[in-house]
């Protein structure tokens, strides 16, 4: 058996992504249990996602990522794809960059992935020009996150906002209720459905459900992340019942 080992750097408030990325891969290791994963997290403050916290998150990330290497994780993640968003396009690179050189400088190899590069990723694995995107933001960070992506090539054709700015309500949000809000979006043009473009608003349950309603490839930032690591460990990106992008085919 193999130990894969995870590195985290999540929102203090995040309630999910430490609950739906090691679901994915817990369901994964049915699949092969040659593969264990193993989960190490490290905690930036922010309650409220505004874009003074979000900013203040951003600067905890070396600290968090310095913790991490302790561990010798064998890939990091940072999870929190509209702090990153919401520092302006490309963001996401900068981000990437900066915790992998204090991973070097402590003597960890790791390489790092975000959940907004991932989902950007995600998007071009599945040759996803056009999507829609469903978020718990206040309407100005969805509108960020558009920019964001269309900055990156996307073409973002509807949009979605819960505005829901309390983190810890954002972790409470009813997955059921996607089921029901997606049918509010135009898909006409989209190649692809952003069923949750946060990884603190749950959406795991329903991933595949929506999938096979809406007829086109379903997604999350959770599941982009999740993507994401399984490549980065040269493993096959393979989740039961988790979407198109996490069938094994990309």
């Amino acid at each position: 058996m193999t130990d894969h080992h995870i590195g985290l750097i999540v929102p203090s408030s995040n309630l999910t992504m430490e609950t739906e990325l090691p679901r994915m891969l817990r369901a994964r290791e049915e699949l092969d249990p040659g593969d264990r994963f193993v989960f190490h997290s490290s905690r930036a403050r922010m309650r409220h996602v505004t874009p003074e916290e979000l900013r203040a998150m951003n600067a905890q990330a070396e600290r968090a990522a310095r913790e991490l290497a302790d561990a010798r994780p064998d890939v990091v993640a940072t999870a929190c794809l509209v702090a990153i968003m919401a520092q302006g396009p490309g963001y996401h690179c900068t981000a990437e960059d900066s915790i992998r050189d204090v991973l070097r400088e402590e003597g960890s190899p790791a390489p790092v992935v975000s959940s907004a590069g991932a989902l950007l990723a995600g998007l071009a694995a599945l040759g996803a020009a056009r999507v829609a995107v469903i978020t718990p933001y206040m309407k100005p960070l969805t509108r960020k996150v558009a920019e964001y992506l269309e900055d990156a090539g996307v073409e973002v054709v509807d949009a979605l906002s819960l505005e829901v700015a309390d983190n810890l309500a954002v972790g409470r949000l009813d997955p059921q209720d996607l089921r029901e809000h997606w049918r509010r979006l135009d898909l006409s043009r989209a190649d692809a459905l952003v069923v949750s473009a946060c990884v603190q608003m749950p959406s795991l349950p329903v991933v595949q459900t929506i999938e096979d309603e809406a007829g086109l490839p379903v997604l999350s930032a959770a599941t982009a992340t999740a993507h994401r690591v399984l490549s980065e460990l040269g493993l096959a990106t393979t989740v039961p019942d988790a979407g198109s992008l996490l069938s094994g085919k990309y």
